[in-house]
C-alpha cells in the first residue's frame, strides 16, 4: 500500500508524547511505568517534525487529558481507573508539566486536548485539519495498539490518508506493539522515519 503525498497538506500527528509519560517525574515514571522504546520516541521523531515543517507542513500533538473535577480529583474512566491507580491530582492536568509535551517536541504547531483513546473523539482536530486543507497525516506515538490505532482508524473513516511510523509508535510491549502493526497494515501504509525522511529530502 503506497500513498505519495504533498508536504504542504500533510501533518505529522504524535499521539501522547507528553511529561506524565514519559519524564522521570511524570506521573507514569514515578509509578515505574517505563518503557525504553517508548523512551526513545522523542529524539527519533524530532527530525521528521522538522523536516516536514521546513517543506510547509506542521505538527500536531494530541495530548492526553484528564480534567480535573470542583474538588480537583480528575474525572478518570473507571476501566483506566483500575488500570492506572496510580493516577492522581494533578496528572494530565491542562497547563501542568506533566500534560506538557515533552521538551524534546515542544512547542508543536498545534496542540490537541484528548479525553479518550482516539484524539478526534470530541477534539477540535478535525476542524484543524480542514482549515489547513490537511489530506495527509503521519502518525506515530503511544501506545500503538492504544491512542494510535485509534487515531489512525477514525482518520480511515474520515477518508484521511494516513503514513503510520512504524519505530515511530511503540507500546509497554513489543509483542503488542508488532501485533498492531500487522493488523493496521490492513488500512494504511506503514513506514520508518528514516523512510519518510528520505522522502522529503
Amino acid at each position: 500500500m503506497t500513498h505519495t503525498f504533498n508536504p504542504k497538506r500533510t501533518a505529522l500527528l504524535t499521539i501522547d508524547l507528553q511529561n506524565d509519560f514519559l519524564h522521570p517525574k511524570g506521573a507514569y515514571g514515578r509509578a515505574g511505568q517505563t518503557s525504553k522504546a517508548i523512551s526513545a520516541l522523542p529524539d527519533r521523531v524530532k527530525p521528521l517534525a522538522d523536516s516536514l515543517r521546513a517543506k510547509g507542513g506542521f505538527y500536531i500533538s494530541a495530548q492526553f487529558t484528564l480534567v480535573p473535577g470542583p474538588s480537583g480529583e480528575p474525572l478518570i474512566a473507571p476501566h483506566l481507573k483500575e488500570l492506572r491507580p496510580f493516577l492522581g491530582k494533578g496528572d494530565f492536568a491542562p497547563g501542568g508539566f506533566g500534560h506538557s509535551l515533552v521538551d524534546e517536541l515542544a512547542p508543536a504547531d498545534f496542540t490537541i486536548e484528548k479525553v479518550a483513546y482516539s484524539a478526534f473523539y470530541q477534539t477540535r482536530l478535525e476542524y484543524i485539519l480542514r482549515y489547513l486543507e490537511i489530506d495527509t497525516l503521519i502518525i506515530g506515538g503511544i501506545v500503538t495498539n492504544g491512542g494510535v490505532a485509534s487515531t489512525l482508524r477514525d482518520a480511515h473513516l474520515r477518508n484521511v490518508h494516513t503514513i503510520l511510523l512504524s519505530d515511530g509508535c511503540a507500546a509497554f510491549k513489543q509483542e503488542v506493539h508488532d501485533a498492531t502493526l500487522v493488523s493496521l497494515g490492513s488500512i494504511s501504509p506503514i513506514k520508518t522515519c528514516a523512510e519518510i525522511l528520505e522522502e522529503l529530502a
